[in-house]
């Protein structure tokens, strides 16, 4: 039996928690700010809880215990992690602790697949995941979403896709995959990791084991990531959009070395980025033998991204209305930008530390700039000089605004490139209150 702090106590930490118990482990559970929720959990399972605040009582408990796991969101500028580090006791995360209780697992760890990227990661953890079900596997899709690892571990699952976000990698030392995909890099989570070499090299870490037979997918266009690739002892797989890829679309064609897969004009839904997350998706698939052909093309013939994502919800006398609140980052959303020819942007919220004047190298795309939260006044000067832009006080007024500058033909695109937070819980509420108005405002109509 080990002594394990769990510190933060969401989603991921009260699971860890759980399992911890379960398998006979002693936890202390803390978190920056202690709930009731969070002393009935203590009640539940017998453990300890530590007062947040005291930095010289945290050094204290950390000396007497085992190990530490942190929660994602219990970022490494925490004092925690340097009390952690001097006091050498091993830090880790969900995927890791998951990762080494599957290496155990009676009758052998099940197929393993991992993403991970600045954007894409939820679209191409979840197609990978069509695909392998199509192909007549029972499939768990886990870690950065709605289920932790740690909960999987008991279900009937026959294969894993793990969404592996820069948090959760950043505290693995055994943890890989027998395909794993790295789709892109951009500045993202400077208010998690101290700097953009940490944020880069936590993401590096998802080939950082990989063992020779396992396959590295990465994006041929991104001669960084595919550097990293080839490093490893993993066999080497592209994507993109050209010919030299191993996976690659052209003319309205999506192919691997298996030759021609599917007609770009199939896909529900073939934005360049969907079809890039495609082809990354297939080529773990097909690569490690978890995907057939045939469970590849029907998932990728009926995959639709989850909500939030450049989701559709309104169309009114060609105007269309776009939903992509998950773009909490300038790349992110300027990847929405990227996917139309004339927009009414509407982006704003609590900015992470990014650089959102990045968004106006998409201006070309931009008629017009609806300003919204915290970071109004940033987006405003981004885009100053090169289109006209209005600050609006609420989500209401900001969709007023952008109805009254749009016209037939063109595009109303929430692509905020910040959190949520100031106005907001989360993304989902931010979408889902943007898609309730614009509903209202344009008379419910969706053709």
């Amino acid at each position: 039996m080990s002594r394990v702090l769990v510190y933060g106590l969401g989603i991921a930490g009260t699971s860890v928690a759980r399992a911890l118990v379960a398998r006979g482990n002693e936890v202390v559970l803390a978190d920056d700010q202690l709930s009731p929720q969070h002393e009935q959990l203590g009640r539940e399972l017998g453990a300890e809880i530590f007062p947040a605040g005291d930095l010289g009582a945290l050094a204290v408990l950390v000396k007497n215990v085992d190990s530490v796991m942190p929660a994602p969101g219990v970022p490494e500028t925490h004092p925690l992690f340097a009390i952690s580090i001097d006091a050498q006791k091993e830090m880790l995360s969900e995927i890791e602790l998951s990762y080494r209780w599957e290496q155990l697992r009676s009758g052998g760890p099940r197929p393993i697949i991992a993403v991970t990227g600045t954007d894409g990661k939820t679209t191409t953890t979840l197609m990978a995941a069509a695909m392998i079900r199509a192909s007549g596997l029972r499939v768990a899709a886990v870690g950065n979403t709605e289920t932790p690892f740690i909960d999987a571990l008991d279900s009937d699952a026959e294969a894993f896709v793990v969404e592996c976000s820069s948090f959760r990698l950043a505290l693995t030392s055994t943890f890989r995959a027998s395909a794993a995909t790295w789709l892109n890099i951009a500045p993202d989570h400077l208010d998690w990791h101290h700097d953009f070499a940490s944020y880069v090299a936590a993401k590096a870490k998802i080939w950082a084991h990989v063992q020779p037979g396992d396959v590295v997918v990465a994006p041929f266009a991104h001669k960084d990531i595919c550097a990293v690739a080839q490093k490893s002892v993993g066999r080497f797989v592209s994507f993109g959009d050209t010919s030299e890829s191993s996976y690659f679309a052209s003319l309205n064609e999506l192919v691997g070395p298996q030759g021609f897969l599917i007609a770009q004009d199939k896909l529900k839904r073939s934005l360049p980025h969907d079809v890039q997350n495609g082809l990354a998706a297939a080529a773990m698939c097909l690569e490690t033998g978890v995907g057939t052909r045939a469970g590849v093309v029907q998932a990728l013939q009926e995959f639709e991204p989850s909500h939030h994502r450049i989701e559709l919800i309104a169309s009114k006398n060609g105007v269309r209305w776009f939903d992509d609140s998950k773009a909490t980052s300038p790349h992110a959303a300027r990847t929405a930008l990227r996917a139309f020819s004339r927009i009414v942007l509407i982006a704003g919220g609590r900015n992470k530390g990014l650089n959102l004047s990045e968004l106006a190298l998409e201006h070309e795309h931009v008629k017009a700039v609806v300003c919204i939260g915290e970071s109004a006044q940033e987006i405003a000067a981004a885009f100053a000089g090169l289109c006209p832009t209005a600050i609006a006080t609420s989500m209401q007024e900001a969709i007023e605004i952008a109805g009254s500058q749009v016209s037939a033909n063109e595009v109303v695109l929430l692509s905020p490139a910040c959190t949520s937070f100031d106005w907001y819980k989360n993304y989902e509420e931010r979408g889902c209150d943007f898609s309730a108005r614009v509903r209202v405002y344009v008379g419910d109509e969706l053709t």
